[in-house]
């Protein structure tokens, strides 16, 4: 049995091109616009011997209800009600905002475990970022470049802890041998 990973943050942080790169094929769209990503979109996703069911999400924003923004980020809600984890994401290279600092405790109110990613972390400024992305207080940050690939096997560690673990195989012998 796999799990339901949501990836959720604010616009441009990155979400659907790792969307894209965990189920190994574009469907996902990606922009340099903010707001390109509208409703949720599921796959099927793999890391290394990790299967899931991926919720790639619209950005995170503050908006009125009843708005398009508002009614993305319902969508963006809902899918946090469906995940059994969060992935988080967050832009190294922009820094922490205040948008991240609100949703962040959003997810933590959600209860949900989450794993923290700190995208677009390739060079000194992404790394300084990925460093900020500790105030968040939702773990270890794992730095990435979902464009490049890079960082995915710290992914992987993070994810390992909820893939499912496999059924104990039942040796029918050892009924007979109780006996």
């Amino acid at each position: 049995m796999s799990f339901i990973l949501a990836i959720v943050g604010r616009p441009n942080v990155g979400k659907s091109t790792l969307f894209n790169r965990l189920v190994g094929k574009r469907v996902a769209l990606v922009d340099d616009r903010p707001g390109v990503t509208r409703d949720r979109r599921e796959g099927e996703g793999r890391i290394g011997d990790i299967d899931f069911t991926l919720i790639d999400t619209a950005g995170l924003e503050e908006a009125a209800e009843g708005s398009l923004a508002g009614r993305m980020r319902e969508q963006t809600q809902e899918a946090i009600r469906l995940a059994d984890v969060i992935l988080f994401m967050v832009d190294a290279r922009a820094g922490l905002t205040a948008d991240d600092r609100l949703f962040a405790e959003m997810v933590r109110k959600s209860g949900k475990p989450v794993v923290l990613a700190a995208n677009k972390s390739e060079g000194k400024v992404g790394l300084a970022g990925a460093y900020e992305a500790f105030e968040l207080g939702l773990g270890d940050p794992v730095p990435l470049s979902a464009e490049h690939g890079e960082g995915l096997n710290d992914l992987y560690e993070a994810l390992q802890p909820h893939a499912a673990k496999p059924e104990p195989e039942i040796d029918e012998f050892d009924d007979v041998a109780d006996s």
